[in-house]
């Protein structure tokens, strides 16, 4: 499903009093210009009711009505912050003058108008399917999105104290997206809600909203992607619980405008047709309820997926609000999951959760992850790593959110990420429109990968010392493979995945080449068209 637009940081106007009543800036020079946005940003109205809702978090019918400088219109919620006081995002996706007007239920709120001014930037902006390729993604400026992803589950908890050292050192080591998740342990979301349920935590919330703003200050071009429900709560939504249901359209009101975020509905849940629920076990209706509720309110085109139990797969490839195929798999070194749903949907596939460093651990963590890496991008899709249990509660060792090189005793599963953007970076590639085609190949996919267009074959030489992923280490040996080309002439040069240095080769010609690496380990080899 194509839902597209795109975003930055963080301006507010105070409209408390009516514009008739108070100018929106103060003048200077006999002129009143609106307060500058940057382009692919997001803005923030500010309201203040004259009652304060007998819920927390609830909406008191408040709409925000934000024009574009095209006249296109889009429409959204406004959220409770706490006390009065209420907030309404647009995401900046054009440059000009935009116009807001509210409508609400509190008279304080109602018929207020203002306006703000967007500016260029060099902001990427939001998450999008790739114009020009759907299995492929992209920020909002067009520039393709290399998706790297990390598991860091318990980013937004209060109780984690490492939070800014995870985010800081994730985007060191080169992640393009983490995984976070709402819920405050394994199964259940007490954290988003008041006590007795009676409403939200809005501190809560509000700590949320802190921590996805410094990491869209820092690091605008990590996405986050946050999984709103555990099994019991889609059991409540499924059931009209009003507060389970409010946590969609609370998060939506609240983030959607954001650039750096994405939606998951569900984390490892097992979706069934009919039968007894209970434990992780939810109907396939349910999430589709969700997920159909959650597109029809969706204002500024976020993308949305679901994330299910190992091993089965993805049940909604067909859905009409499912933008990525997800999929929970173990050992994808050879891309097989990856390469099963690109024949079966047009969607970006990620393999987003395989082994962690620390749970269901590899024997050699570096080699597997880095293998694991480059075989889902030559397969047409991506994957995750996850260095620590972040499902678990912070407890000063192995669990929770924490800087990765702050630790004594250093993680290695993520150390050659930095070569692969170093990959793309210097060859100025990038995947969209290649085709995986492990058949050009002379080796088993979990010796080799091939992915290519009519000019450029880039190839994976995995060089595994066994056949087991778990225990496996890069040979000793030279890898070596046959390749099939076109018959013609092909510059050759090779890149190491471990060091980020090249090697040059010279040239090769089709309709076949023998590729020989030049030492032990794996290898990748870049083959471009001669002129």
């Amino acid at each position: 499903m194509n839902r597209h637009i795109a975003a930055g940081l963080l301006f507010l106007v105070v409209a408390n009093a009516s514009p008739r009543e108070r100018p929106l800036l103060p003048e200077t020079g006999g002129e009143t210009d609106p307060p500058p946005t940057p382009r692919r940003s997001f803005y923030e109205v500010e309201l203040t009711a004259e009652c304060a809702p007998p819920v927390p978090g609830g909406f008191q019918g408040l709409e925000v009505e934000f024009t574009r400088p095209d006249g296109s219109v889009a429409v959204v919620d406004g959220f409770h912050k706490g006390g009065r006081s209420y907030g309404a995002r647009a995401y900046c996706d054009l440059p000009g003058v935009w116009h807001w007007h509210s409508r609400a239920k509190d008279p304080g709120m109602d018929d207020r108008r203002g306006e703000f001014r967007v500016v260029p930037s060099k902001l990427p902006g939001k998450l999008r399917i790739h114009t020009d390729d759907p299995r492929q993604m992209q920020y909002d400026n067009g520039d393709w999105f290399l998706h790297i992803g990390d598991t860091g589950y318990r980013y937004a908890m209060r109780s984690e104290p490492h939070w800014k050292a995870y985010i800081d050192q994730a985007s060191r080591m080169g992640a393009t997206k983490i995984r976070v998740w709402f819920c405050s342990d394994k199964a259940y979301a007490h954290a988003l809600f008041a006590p007795s349920r009676r409403g939200l935590d809005l501190g809560y919330w509000a700590e949320i909203d802190r921590r996805l703003r410094y990491a869209l200050e820092k690091h605008p071009r990590i996405q986050i992607q946050l999984i709103l429900y555990s099994a019991p709560e889609l059991r409540r939504y499924a059931e009209g619980d009003t507060m389970a249901r409010l946590v969609a359209r609370y998060a939506q009101a609240r983030f959607s405008a954001l650039p750096n975020i994405y939606w998951c509905i569900s984390n490892d849940c097992e979706i069934i047709g009919d039968g007894e629920q209970g434990g992780r076990r939810v109907r396939r209706a349910t999430i589709d309820a969700v997920g159909r509720d959650m597109a029809a309110r969706e204002a500024w085109g976020t993308l949305l997926t679901n994330h299910q139990s190992r091993f089965h797969g993805y049940s909604f490839v067909d859905a009409p609000w499912s933008d990525i195929i997800t999929l929970e798999d173990l050992d994808q070194v050879a891309g097989v999951r990856i390469l099963e749903y690109r024949k079966k949907g047009h969607s970006p596939v990620v393999e987003d959760e395989d082994r962690y460093e620390y749970y269901r651990q590899p024997a050699h963590p570096r080699y597997f992850f880095r293998r694991l890496m480059w075989a889902s991008l030559l397969s047409g899709g991506g994957a995750t790593y996850g260095g620590l249990k972040t499902y678990e509660p912070f407890d000063g060792g192995l669990r929770g959110i924490q800087g990765y090189y702050d630790r004594a005793d250093l993680l290695e599963g993520a150390d050659d990420f930095q070569n692969i953007h170093r990959f793309f970076d210097d060859t100025g590639l990038t995947l969209v429109g290649m085709r995986p085609d492990d058949g050009a190949l002379s080796l088993d996919p979990g010796r080799g990968k091939c992915i290519h267009n009519e000019k450029t074959f880039i190839v994976y030489l995995a060089n595994p010392d066994g056949d087991a992923p778990q225990t496996a280490n890069a040979g000793t040996a030279s890898p070596e493979a046959v390749l099939a080309l076109p018959p013609q002439e092909f510059g050759l040069r090779w890149f190491n995945p471990s060091t980020g240095a090249w090697k040059s080769a010279g040239t090769v010609c089709g309709p076949q080449t023998r590729l020989v690496a030049p030492g032990g380990g794996d290898w990748v080899a870049l083959l471009r068209r001669k002129r």
